[in-house]
């Protein structure tokens, strides 16, 4: 089940759960919430960034089949070869 978050419309008329968001697990298939379970003021549902990304760990192993060097930094100014 995803995990969707919730702030107030207005935070100054809000509690302080849904002044600054709060996450609630809910099904695809319920209704959006429309007012904090806690105070009764308006909250909208905040867009969140999807969670479908190519780990770290892939895209250098992407790079370093592809014929690309990778630099990590050993001190201020000193980098080390890593492949």
């Amino acid at each position: 089940m995803p995990i969707y978050v919730y702030e107030a419309k207005e935070p100054k008329k809000g509690c302080a759960k849904c002044a600054h968001g709060f996450e609630i697990v809910q099904s695809i298939k319920d209704d959006h919430l429309k007012v904090c379970p806690d105070c009764g003021a308006e909250i909208y549902r905040v867009l969140q960034p999807s969670w479908l990304n190519h780990s770290k760990t892939d895209l250098h192993y992407r790079a370093k089949r592809a014929g690309f060097h990778t630099l990590k930094r050993v001190n201020k100014g000193e980098y080390e070869k890593m492949y």
